[in-house]
């Protein structure tokens, strides 16, 4: 059976957030299996940063291409980095593995309606795999991670703190804490393996803290530190996560332009998917611009 989070979206926020703390660490990837990927010398025999990196980027390149949430794509991340922290796979199996995991998140994310077939997936990202070894492969997935799919996720936390912070802002603050450009910063986090090793309240609140601090917000200072406290986060902790996502938002805006993701994705596909992707075929092939901030 599957393993679902429960919805707490008619309880309080601060109930919610308490909720989602309390089941974190139940759905973070082992810290013993990540770092023996961070240790992989590059000899095409085993899973290394650079190999998990690339393979992130594709599936932010399919979430877009689709149309899909959000919500999707870091369920996505989280399945596939539990996954690999668990397993030690051979990089030739990295984009079956990755597809399924995506396959999985749409599948518990999106509606039904919206989910496409695994045969166009595997058309789409133009992999050789059949669908019988994507399903074999999906039924791993879901043994080796317990059945324990629908993750309190990075994305959950800073909706949730970016709700509890907006309490306590006037309209100009509202304004320049813009939630789209929050979750596009998450989303480039994601791409960073480093932080696949941090839990998921403390990368969402780095976000945050970060963008108040550059936004020049001090009004909203007292409010971050509440939800600091709150979510039992080490003030040294949030100042050396904050500067990493500080250096990898760099890092993401400048190469964002001029490197697509290493692998062309086809819109060649047929049925009821073909007329909603026929126009979405340049984005596939950037990585998404972070929105500006409010001036």
């Amino acid at each position: 059976m599957i393993d679902t989070v429960p919805a707490p979206e008619g309880m309080p926020l601060t109930v919610q957030l308490k909720a989602l703390l309390d089941q974190e660490i139940r759905y973070q990837p082992k810290l013993c299996g990540l770092k023996i990927i961070e240790s992989a010398q590059e000899n095409g025999l085993r899973m290394t940063v650079r190999l998990r990196d690339y393979e992130v980027k594709d599936l932010l390149s399919l979430t877009r291409f689709f149309g899909f949430s959000a919500e999707t794509f870091s369920l996505a991340v989280n399945l596939l980095d539990r996954f690999l922290s668990v397993m030690k796979i051979q990089p030739k199996h990295l984009a079956c593995v990755g597809l399924c995991c995506f396959y999985i998140a749409v599948k518990s994310s999106e509606e039904e309606k919206n989910v496409p077939l695994a045969s166009d997936l595997i058309r789409i990202s133009q992999n050789r795999f059949t669908v019988s070894d994507m399903m074999r492969m999906e039924k791993i997935i879901m043994e080796k991670l317990h059945w324990k799919v629908r993750a309190p996720t990075a994305l959950h936390f800073l909706r949730l703190y970016h709700s509890l912070i907006l309490l306590q802002a006037d309209a100009d603050s509202k304004k320049s804490l813009n939630i789209d450009r929050l979750e596009a910063q998450l989303k480039a986090c994601h791409c960073c393996f480093a932080f696949s090793k941090i839990k998921p309240s403390l990368l969402a609140l780095a976000i945050l803290a970060l963008e108040v601090q550059e936004q020049g917000l001090c009004e909203l200072i007292e409010a971050q530190q509440t939800l600091q406290l709150q979510s039992n986060i080490k003030a040294g902790d949030l100042v050396c996560v904050r500067e990493l996502v500080g250096k990898c938002l760099i890092e993401y805006a400048s190469t964002k332009c001029s490197k697509p993701s290493h692998r062309k994705l086809r819109w060649v596909i047929s049925g009821r998917t073909a007329r909603s992707l026929k126009h979405s075929y340049y984005k596939i092939t950037h990585l998404p611009t972070i929105p500006e901030a409010a001036s």
